[in-house]
């Protein structure tokens, strides 16, 4: 176990966490800001990223399970990214449309902020979203990011306009 929040607990994806992590790679209405559903060999490559973050980082996206059931409901974490030409810590969060709009992106992100200021003493902790995905925007302002300017990010060979949050870690 990684984190535990309320109604959260975080951890490392296993391979018994590929179908839930395929419910949620390959759904298009979820995957809108990745322009579109992942094939098998994109949630492989993922999957195969994380793992390999746990081992490099130390931390990556996390599975999210729900406590009351046991079920992976999603995916949030802290990965190492680029952004506004810096290399920075960003909490990530990616969850089954079945799951959106109950607060657990925000609760998860949270946990997930509190632990890179108190566990990796970062100064700041970044969240990039696509300027199209108001929910996102949403839980980052909930963390209480804000923005800190504007970059493209090309993937999928689309240029996509991506907002910077973020937020300094609370003055001792």
């Amino acid at each position: 176990m990684i984190l535990r929040t309320p109604r959260l607990e975080l951890r490392e994806m296993t391979e018994d966490d590929l179908p839930a992590l395929r419910a949620i790679l390959q759904d298009a209405e979820t995957m809108t800001a990745y322009e579109g559903a992942f094939d098998e060999e994109m949630v492989q490559a993922w999957f195969q990223r994380m793992r390999d973050r746990y081992r490099d980082d130390g931390f990556g996206l996390w599975a999210v399970i729900l406590r009351e059931s046991g079920e992976m409901i999603g995916q949030c974490g802290l990965t190492r990214q680029h952004i506004l030409d810096d290399d920075v810590i960003e909490v990530g969060y990616l969850f089954n449309r079945a799951h959106w709009h109950r607060g657990y992106a925000t609760e998860a992100a949270t946990g997930c902020r509190d632990h890179a200021f108190t566990t990796l003493q970062a100064d700041r902790v970044w969240a990039q979203v696509r300027d199209t995905n108001i929910a996102s925007m949403n839980v980052a302002i909930r963390l209480g990011m804000t923005v800190r300017g504007r970059f493209m990010k090309n993937y999928r060979g689309v240029a996509m306009p991506h907002l910077a949050f973020a937020i300094d870690r609370p003055a001792a």
